[in-house]
């Protein structure tokens, strides 16, 4: 670990923990706390892992590249399924697995339902709440929908807040949390980017099962990852989004792989807007060691995900955000990243300028990730022993140019 790493609240200590309930539902909650299990795991302190099964089948995906497995796996997730229906189902059930486990703490997750249903339960069961990734904010309710609420009120009963840079910090400061309850650990998505990533060079087999299955990508051609799933996003957003990719995928130099979100939402209209287009590669959701592999091999990324957002500077890829808004503006200010829309007139121009770019990368992009070093999990797991000064702190760094 970096030594010379500072910044870190020294004021800050956390009671020491003894049972810890990890509450999680979906696939980026599931990748971010699985290096959180396993510190949790080396440090000895007891703890059980929750599934709300939020996300049934991309979480398998994920349980078995992490070698996890939830003590506690509730299935809640049905077709069609309101927000409110989950969330309901979600405080209730979590709220019978604390009566049952016990705990001292609960940990939650980023801004998913999941999370909310997770620290509702815990601050009703008069539980502690520890808020992992905390102080993430776009300032409006609508956008990201809903997790910006989710976020906002998970910081509202929560005890103590895991911020992962110090822009987030400042964000639950101005909302009057106090400053001895917030401790700025970097993104435990970094962790889990840099453990798989490093497994991926050492590990032969698994690099040529990735080779094999993604054997179709021409390496004579430039390689646009594309994902969207975005609530907001839903019908025209995505018409607008697929519309731009259709003009895009028109460059004889270009490939575009787009791993579908197994929402109906998205998955229907992109299979019947860009199935059948010439240089377009529509595949099923992919492993997150899959995803960290095509990342690299990319040329551009086209995104409206907030985890690819955190992921994609540690590649040095240039990154379009699908979004009006973000509540990364880290990425966007160090210049790894620029929001475009979705609008196809925006799009088109901003992915042409990138793929054309001779040092193929947006202007400015920086060689650090500014959402944290790959040690946030071991932070966030001294902080819950009540040895926070056990380890290097982290210091964000800061943006150094505002993306061209």
């Amino acid at each position: 670990m970096n030594a010379s790493i500072t910044g870190m609240d020294r004021n800050t200590t956390l009671p020491r923990y003894r049972r810890i309930l990890t509450v999680l539902g979906t696939r980026p909650e599931a990748i971010k706390f699985a290096p959180v299990v396993r510190a949790l795991e080396q440090a000895g302190i007891e703890h059980a892992v929750c599934s709300t099964g939020q996300h049934r089948e991309m979480l398998t995906q994920v349980f078995n590249v992490f070698g996890l497995k939830p003590d506690y796996d509730l299935q809640l997730m049905t077709a069609g399924q309101a927000l409110g229906e989950i969330a309901g189902a979600a405080v209730a059930a979590v709220t019978r697995v604390i009566a049952e486990y016990k705990p001292d703490l609960v940990l939650v997750q980023g801004d998913t339902t999941t999370a909310f249903a997770g620290a509702a339960a815990a601050f009703y069961s008069r539980v502690a709440v520890g808020h992992v990734e905390a102080g993430l904010r776009t300032g409006d309710l609508q956008s990201p929908f809903p997790e910006e609420a989710n976020r906002k009120l998970i910081g509202v009963v929560g005890d103590w807040h895991f911020a992962p840079t110090l822009r987030a910090q400042q964000n639950l400061l101005k909302e009057g949390i106090d400053p001895r309850r917030i401790l700025i650990t970097g993104n435990t998505g970094i962790d889990a980017l840099r453990i798989v990533r490093e497994r991926l060079l050492n590990d032969g087999a698994m690099r040529a099962e990735c080779e094999a299955k993604f054997g179709f990508i021409d390496p004579t051609k430039k390689l646009v990852l594309v994902t969207g799933h975005r609530r907001e996003n839903f019908d025209e957003g995505l018409a607008q989004m697929f519309a731009g990719l259709k003009r895009l995928a028109q460059r004889p130099d270009v490939q575009i792989v787009y791993p579908v979100h197994l929402n109906p939402n998205v998955k229907g209209p992109a299979h019947a807007a860009l199935g059948a287009v010439k240089n377009v590669h529509l595949i099923a959701p992919v492993e997150y060691h899959e995803m960290i592999y095509l990342m690299e091999r990319a040329s551009l990324i086209i995104t409206d995900s907030g985890g690819i957002q955190e992921e994609a500077p540690s590649f040095g890829v240039p990154l379009l955000v699908t979004r009006d808004v973000t509540e990364r503006q880290e990425a966007v200010e160090s210049g790894c990243a620029k929001l475009i829309g979705t609008d196809p007139r925006k799009m088109l121009p901003e992915a042409i300028r990138v793929l054309e770019n001779a040092a193929g990368r947006i202007p400015g992009a920086v060689h650090h990730n500014p959402f944290g070093d790959g040690y946030a999990a071991t932070r966030i797991c001294a902080a819950l022993m009540g040895v926070p000064d056990a380890i290097a702190p982290l210091s964000t760094p800061k943006p150094v140019l505002q993306a061209g």
